[in-house]
């Protein structure tokens, strides 16, 4: 049952249609929201492939990421959006949670989802195919994974009946963590190459850059943090799985992205 709550939660496909999920569920969502990824990362490796193959592959990976927004209904996008408005506007945290609750988006929104979308797709757009795909479901999973234990870390900054979705999450158990864990890390050891390993550390540290900014001006998170927390783990995910690319190319095996895509 969590895990249907998740998928109707995390995604906009008509879960809810199977059966009514009892609103107790909702608060125990987040350990299955990797697994969530599986779903949302599959979806968008799909487009992306066969899109890729009568199009260009930059004009392929603008439509799976299009893919993904329709899917998700922009849920961290917007989450994203709120999170630059309240931390680039605000001083304060009662003035930081009142302009992230605000539903109309500022200049920092503006310019941060600009930014935000104009390197996920600078990114990953001159790499071959088959390297995007892998990385693309890799890194939804683990960013969301990485993402998901800001709930483990930090209060709710905000009153329960104030929240957006009017849903606390609970704390993980250590089952559940043990879940997430498995749903994040599975596909990098079924899929990526041992030596784009390291780039897992890259949305860890994103991590707990956002958990110390957001510890010391909320004392805790809302919904539009997690949803931020996950996009910007994914974007440093990319981001290091694109210097590692380059520094052996440039200083270690000329042909690494050959041995790997053969």
């Amino acid at each position: 049952m969590k895990v249907l709550a998740a998928f109707i939660f995390f995604t906009r496909l008509p879960f809810w249609r199977i059966k009514e999920v009892p609103a107790k569920y909702f608060k125990r969502i987040v350990p299955y929201w990797p697994l969530a990824g599986w779903l949302t990362g599959s979806i968008t490796v799909g487009v992306l492939w066969i899109a890729a193959q009568i199009l260009p592959i930059s004009i392929a990976w603008v439509l799976a990421i299009l893919s993904r927004l329709l899917i998700t209904g922009c849920l961290h996008e917007d989450g994203l959006a709120d999170f630059f408005d309240g931390f680039g506007g605000g001083t304060t945290k009662e003035r930081t949670l009142a302009i992230m609750k605000d539903s109309q988006i500022g200049s920092y929104g503006v310019i941060g989802l600009i930014v935000y979308f104009l390197l996920l797709f600078l990114l990953l757009e001159n790499l071959p195919l088959k390297l995007i795909c892998v990385l693309v479901i890799c890194g939804d999973c683990w960013s969301k994974f990485c993402a998901s234990q800001i709930i483990n870390y930090l209060p709710y900054a905000r009153k329960e009946e104030e929240s957006k979705a009017k849903n606390v999450y609970d704390r993980m158990t250590w089952q559940e963590l043990l879940t997430g864990f498995i749903c994040g890390f599975l596909p990098i050891i079924l899929f990526l190459p041992i030596d784009f390993w390291p780039v897992m550390i890259c949305p860890i540290l994103t991590f707990t850059l956002l958990y110390r900014l957001m510890k010391r001006r909320l004392q805790g998170y809302t919904g539009d943090c997690c949803g931020a927390t996950f996009l910007l783990c994914e974007l440093s995910f990319y981001l290091g799985a694109l210097i590692l690319l380059y520094a052996h190319i440039k200083y270690g095996n000329p042909n690494f992205i050959n041995v790997y895509l053969k």
